[in-house]
């Protein structure tokens, strides 16, 4: 039987380490491959608000997460979790900190929500805000998961220029499908638009949302993102309450006023929806604004107080009236002025 050839060793003296040849001087000629500096800061893409799910292949479909708006930015040496309206909250959210520190990236900014998850899977506000301390509350959430849903930047490229499909591809790259961890991926559902905003609403869920494939990531509300909510919910400021002595907080019903133009408009009230912590926490910051008359002419009202429109509620509603009040409304919470919280416009 024929002996195996003797393996020749790498090198004449086995005892040396192996190395590779010296590397050459760089041509100064070779165009090197272009890096582009992190964004310190990305104002986000807003979703329009339209009745119906668009129709074509080339909208994506998610659920539509009821959080806080956030960007994850991944550096080598540190992260920061910056709110929709830019400010820093890496404090606010350790645990979601601690597992953009083990995803498997150099750099990147992830775009996503910050939520809390009821005990059928679904995002509640209420609980993420609950989290937190209430509005204005300074605790950090132990409780809140961070539901990513785009990729603006990775390992040195701004990818905002991208299509969405090739972001979302790099996305489920990075962030497992996996249903655990404290950083998750909001999946792409492959449904037609209005099966699925009637099954999200069957599920108790807020809604959906719709993005074209096809669009780059351009900040602002520019239409390449659409939200069609079960419920109407918006933001709405607060210009007075009517008190009330038979209610929790003594707040017999909110004054509210939407944007239009350059002013605000008075859209009526809401009277439910209040539970006694949530009454007393917006009592108590609605008796800082007290001015003497109405930002907005909210008509003759008995035992109203009228404050500076400066806090945002997140009002749900079932519809308009015909002279431009809202219907069946019901509180839901304040919005953050860290959240950078729109108030609703009149067209």
């Amino acid at each position: 039987m024929t002996k195996p050839p003797k393996p020749k060793p790498l090198l004449q003296d086995p005892d040396k380490p192996v190395r590779s040849r010296p590397r050459k001087p760089r041509n100064p000629a070779q165009p090197n491959l272009p890096l582009d500096p992190m964004p310190d800061r990305i104002d986000p893409c807003l979703a329009l608000l339209k009745q119906k799910p668009p129709k074509g292949p080339q909208w994506a479909f998610e659920v539509k997460w009821d959080g806080y708006r956030l960007a994850v930015h991944i550096e080598p040496s540190s992260v920061r979790i910056l709110t929709r309206g830019g400010h820093d909250w890496t404090h606010r959210f350790p645990a979601i900190k601690l597992a953009a520190m083990w995803l498997p990236v150099g750099s990147a900014i992830l775009d996503g929500e910050a939520v809390v998850l009821d005990e059928h899977g679904r995002s509640d506000f209420g609980l993420l805000q609950l989290s937190l301390g209430g509005r204005g509350g300074k605790q950090m959430s132990s409780d809140a998961i961070f539901m990513a849903f785009d990729l603006l930047y990775f390992d040195g490229h701004d990818l905002r220029n991208s299509e969405l499909s090739m972001r979302r591809h790099l996305l489920e790259d990075l962030v497992s499908v996996v249903g655990h961890g404290d950083i998750r991926l909001s999946e792409e559902i492959e449904a037609d638009g209005d099966q699925l905003l009637a099954s999200a609403c069957e599920h108790g869920l807020e809604g959906i949302i719709a993005k074209r494939r096809d669009a780059p990531y351009r900040s602002g509300r520019l239409g390449d993102w659409l939200k069609i909510k079960c419920i109407q919910s918006d933001g709405f400021a607060i210009v007075g309450y009517e008190k009330s002595s038979a209610s929790f907080g003594g707040i017999g019903r909110l004054l509210l006023a939407a944007r239009k133009g350059d002013e605000l408009a008075y859209v009526g009230g809401v009277g439910t929806g209040f539970n006694e912590r949530s009454a007393a926490e917006l009592r108590e910051q609605m008796d800082k604004l007290i001015i003497a008359n109405p930002a907005v002419d909210t008509g003759r009202k008995r035992n109203a107080v009228f404050v500076r429109p400066e806090l945002v509620a997140e009002i749900e509603f079932r519809a308009w009236t015909h002279d431009g009040k809202l219907r069946h409304a019901s509180y839901k919470g304040l919005r953050e002025a860290q959240d950078h919280a729109a108030v609703y416009e009149i067209e």
